[in-house]
């Protein structure tokens, strides 16, 4: 069974943090990056961080620089978004998706069904 699995996801007040988590299962890679996009209501699907699982090299969208740490663990099976710092404008439906490039949306083959993050100002 290929299947992607996002949990995490939550309401939380400006400034506060959440822990959204990515298990990977059944897939098989090509290209060996797992990332975390988002969506928010009317807007188009935008990368916010990725990960080279092979590796660890990091890439993070300038909007989320310095408060989001995406991070894997020792299975390289499992992704983490650490969001601190929270802001209303991170109000979307967070997607996990790997076998991709960095934050190129259209190079990724697997997607998770997404969970809601809501931060209330």
């Amino acid at each position: 069974q290929e299947e992607l699995v996002e949990s995490g996801g939550g309401s939380v007040e400006t400034g506060g943090s959440l822990r959204l988590s990515c298990a990977a299962s059944g897939l098989t890679y090509s290209n060996l990056y797992m990332g975390w996009f988002r969506q928010a209501p009317g807007k188009e699907r935008e990368g916010v961080a990725a990960i080279y699982i092979a590796g660890g090299s990091t890439y993070y969208a300038d909007s989320v620089k310095g408060r989001f740490t995406i991070s894997q663990d020792n299975a390289k099976n499992t992704v983490h978004l650490q969001m601190n710092s929270l802001k209303p404008e991170d109000t979307a439906t967070y997607y996990c998706a790997a076998d991709g490039y960095g934050l190129r949306i259209t190079t990724y083959s697997y997607w998770g069904q997404g969970t809601h993050v809501t931060v209330s100002s």
